[in-house]
C-alpha cells in the first residue's frame, strides 16, 4: 500500500499535496464519514478507504 501511495502522491498535476497533507485530508474526510453514521464505532476500516477515495476524487487522482 505504501508503494502505492507513494505513485499517487508522485503525480504530476496542479493538485500535488505532501503524504502529510494527504493523510490530513483522509483523517478529516474519515472522521466527517464517522460522524454522519452517528458516531457509532465498528466500521473504521471502511470510513477510511471511502475517505482515501473521497481524497482521491478531490485531488484529481486516479
Amino acid at each position: 500500500m505504501l508503494k502505492k501511495l507513494k505513485k499517487i502522491l508522485s503525480l504530476d498535476n496542479e493538485n500535488r499535496v505532501s503524504r502529510e497533507e494527504f493523510m490530513q485530508l483522509v483523517q478529516k474526510k474519515a472522521y466527517e464519514i464517522y460522524e454522519k453514521r452517528g458516531c457509532k464505532s465498528g466500521n473504521d476500516l471502511e470510513d477510511w478507504l471511502k475517505a482515501e477515495r473521497l481524497a482521491k476524487e478531490e485531488l484529481g487522482m486516479k
